[in-house]
């Protein structure tokens, strides 16, 4: 199935219907989409870690405060232990991937020194693992009413608490997704 266009820089927003599923009321923002499948990273699910167990555990030196505060999110189920970092500096680390004129993805560690200082990205997301999809995987979900998309938004990445994500993304389509139905179908 070949793609009518890219959905990098987009945020897929987990309908109603999904609810016996792992991406039950996630917001995944799309770093990769391409004829070969797409990856991304779901942003509105923290886990138990707060950034300073993560740094503490790859024996990390960063003196900021927002360590204790800033919990890790859960990206997705495919490699797990991978850290990925959405951020807004155009600094380029060691593995650093322009995702749109203004948002970054960077895989290596040497960004994390740098987090939550005057050297660092003023805004940033870590995750651990990502979500992916095989070639034409996601259209069909897309055909199958699985997800909505709408063209990402860094109020909703950077500003928006995680627990809200879900509902404010599907705002920048004009709907309240809690007024959505179960049984919704096609058109």
């Amino acid at each position: 199935m070949l793609i009518e266009h890219s959905l990098q820089h987009h945020f897929l927003i987990a309908m109603p219907t999904f609810i016996d599923s792992f991406f039950y009321r996630s917001v995944i923002y799309i770093c990769e989409h391409n004829e070969d499948g797409a990856m991304g990273l779901i942003i509105n699910r923290p886990t138990q870690i707060m950034l300073d167990e993560l740094f503490a555990h790859l024996e990390i030196s960063n003196v900021s405060s927002l360590t204790k505060t800033t919990p890790v999110l859960f990206g997705g189920p495919v490699q797990k232990e991978q850290g990925m970092i959405i951020h807004d500096n155009t600094h380029l680390w060691k593995s650093t991937k322009a995702l749109d004129d203004h948002l970054f993805l960077t895989t290596s560690t040497d960004i994390l020194e740098a987090v939550g200082t005057p050297a660092g990205p003023k805004n940033f997301l870590i995750t651990l693992g990502y979500s992916a999809w095989e070639a034409g995987q996601l259209e069909q979900e897309l055909a199958d009413n699985t997800w909505l998309t709408v063209q990402a938004s860094k109020d909703v990445l950077f500003n928006t608490p995680t627990h809200e994500r879900w509902q404010a993304a599907a705002k920048l389509l004009g709907i309240d997704i809690n007024l959505m139905t179960l049984s919704m179908g096609h058109a």
